[in-house]
Formats: structure tokens, sequence, C-alpha cells
């Protein structure tokens, strides 16, 4: 019997796996992939889940596989900027920096550094039941029984439909392709993330490693079509954009609908616990998905530092977590709205220029500092 099953080997779960071997306790984590694939190409990991690896000692890691950006911007069509962030004043503030990095390569960072014994590939969870302990049935035919269960498989998680049978996911009508990209940024864009915001649609961009840029593109729903062409799409927004997309191979791109989950009432029962996109799935606007299943991760483990009753510990870390997670869902939810706006989109910028940079450098500060 285990003592501690993870289902789930993103980067929540990883993080976590990286938190309990920290605490001295034994795990196993439960994957479906065969392999730790590059699946969602690039990701920016902001200055709240640089502090978490910091304190795993992975920091220094992740910034050498990535790229560090002092800079994020939103821009119009022609990259004028609506609103810009002072990351240098952040940067000083919490002693880390933003990193833009290829999923795949943190995913394997986090997997060697808590080791490759301690994760089951190849291991797709098919059912969940609870007697004295928990029974995790697999597609491969293994039975596994737990004790302690975290529930870290994502927003289509089977141990929240099956144990909580709880959990809307909400369309946000949106298509979004995300492709992977060798290509030479103009200088000024190296360490500088862009978000570019034009009529029903946005692309953005950023530096992840030498010469490797991570894009994505948006539009609304009822603009998509099956052989939609990006290039012709964005033939409105700067040459730039166009040029990034003309590179990119097809093989490199894939695309998605944008959903997220609406807050579900509990995050935990008897010796189980939901983290990252399971509870609290968001859509991607404000690049804190991965970081809120992080910043879970390490509430669970400074919980555990000084309580080893589980029960305890769940409840205590959604009270902690329970209203950072709601405001992100919630306010990322809006801006996807909003930036993707059909029509007024003058009068959006305009006024969104307006906005003091002090107001928005509070809101982001709040949610770059660590709850615990």
């Amino acid at each position: 019997m285990n003592h501690i099953s993870i289902i789930g080997a993103g980067i929540g779960g990883l993080t976590l796996g990286n938190v309990l071997k920290q605490q001295n306790l034994d795990f196993t984590i439960y994957e479906s992939a065969q392999a730790i694939k590059p699946v969602g190409a690039g990701i920016m990991m902001a200055v709240n889940a640089m502090q978490i690896f910091d304190k795993l000692g992975l920091k220094e890691q992740i910034e050498n596989a990535g790229n560090k950006i002092h800079g994020i911007s939103i821009t119009d069509e022609k990259l004028k900027t609506i609103s810009t962030n002072n990351i240098l004043a952040l940067e000083k503030k919490f002693s880390s920096y933003n990193v833009a990095i290829q999923r795949a390569d943190l995913q394997n960072i986090l997997a060697k550094n808590l080791g490759y014994e301690n994760i089951e590939l190849d291991h797709q969870l098919n059912r969940i039941e609870k007697t004295e302990n928990y029974h995790l049935t697999f597609k491969n035919g293994d039975n596994i029984e737990s004790k302690i269960v975290f529930g870290a498989d994502g927003i289509h998680s089977k141990i929240r439909n099956q144990i909580f049978k709880t959990g809307k996911i909400r369309n946000a009508e949106q298509k979004c392709w995300r492709g992977l990209t060798q290509f030479n940024l103009p200088e000024k864009y190296l360490h500088h993330a862009l978000e570019i915001w034009g009529k029903g649609k946005r692309f953005g961009f950023v530096k992840i490693s030498e010469n490797k840029v991570y894009w994505y593109a948006l539009i609304n729903q009822n603009n998509f079509t099956e052989n939609i062409d990006l290039i012709e799409t964005f033939s409105d927004f700067d040459p730039l954009i166009l040029q990034i997309l003309e590179s990119t191979k097809r093989e490199n791109i894939i695309v998605n609908d944008i959903i997220d989950l609406a807050p579900i009432p509990k995050w935990f029962s008897e010796n189980l616990c939901l983290i990252g996109d399971a509870a609290h799935a968001t859509t991607p606007n404000m690049g804190q998905g991965a970081c809120q299943s992080i910043e879970d991760a390490y509430v669970i483990g400074k919980l555990l530092e000084k309580n080893r009753n589980f029960n305890s510990v769940f409840e205590d870390f959604q009270n902690i977590r329970r209203k950072k997670v709601d405001h992100i869902v919630k306010t990322s939810w809006t801006i996807g709205k909003v930036s993707q706006w059909e029509k007024g989109n003058a009068i959006r910028n305009f006024f969104m220029r307006l906005i003091p940079e002090s107001t928005n450098q509070k809101m982001i500060e709040k949610i770059l500092q660590l709850e615990i």
C-alpha cells in the first residue's frame, strides 16, 4: 500500500512531489502519459512561482533553462503600448525574476529533482473508490491502495468527478493556438513579453531560450473555421507578428478551447485533496494557472512542517488559498472578455492608458506575494 499517491505529473503534481520530498515523506506520482512531453509549448513562471522554486533549490536551474523576462506589456496592433508593468521593482522586492521556459524543460527539471523512480508513467486513472483507504484502478490494469491521495489531474479531473461529483467547466468561446519556433526577435524583445490586442483577437510572444520563441494567438469562437489562415487573420497586426507565424512549422502548433472551472464548494475530502486545475482551473489571461498550482504545493508543504494530520492540513490549505484563487479565476475571465472585444477597442485602449501604473503595480504585487 502507498502512503501518499499523487495523480498527475503536470507542473502542480511534480512541484508537490518536490515539496513532499523536502518533507521526507514517501509518495508515488501516477501519470497517464507514456513520457513527459512538451505539451503546451511554452510557459511563463512568474515571480511568485520562482520564489517557491528558490526555496526548493531549483531557481538557478530553471533560470538557466529558460529566459529571464524583465518587462511585460500590452500593446495595440501596431505595438503601441497600452499598459506595462514595472518588473524591475518587483524583481527587487521579491528577489526573483519572471522566467519564460519550455514546459517540458520545466517538467523534466522537477521530475529529475524528485527522482524518476517516484513517477509511474502510463498510469491513466480509470476509477477511484473509498473504503478504509482509497483504491485506484488504472487503464493498464494496475490496482493500487493508498491512504492519502492528491488529485493533480487537471481541469477534467477524474478524482473530482468521481469523489466530489461536481465541477462545471465553462467555455470562454475563444480558440487559442500555441506555437514554438526558431526566430531571432529584435533586441528590445529579447527579455520582454508582449500581448497585442486587436479587434476580437490577440497575439502574444516571448523568447523562452536561445533563438526559440513561444507564441499564442486567440480569436473569438464565432470567427473560427476549420481551415482558418492565421497569417491572413492577423494581417492587420505589425509585420513582426506575421514573420513569427510564417517561421513556425505546422507540427509545432496546437489549438485548444479556452476554458476554466466554475468555483467548487470544497477541495478536500477525508484523506484526499485536489490541487491546481483540478480544484480551481483558470483561463490563461493572467499567466497564473500553473503558478497557482505551484503555490498550492508550497502552502501544503508549509502546513505539513508544523502538522502531519493531513485532514487538518487540507482544511487549512483551502482556507488560506481560496480567496486568492477565486479572485484570479474571476479577474482572468473578465480580462479575457475585455481583451477580445470586437467593437469599442479605441475607447477601451484609451481608458486603459489612463489607469495609473501604481494601480496595476499594487494588483500584481498582491498576486505575487506568497500567503504563508
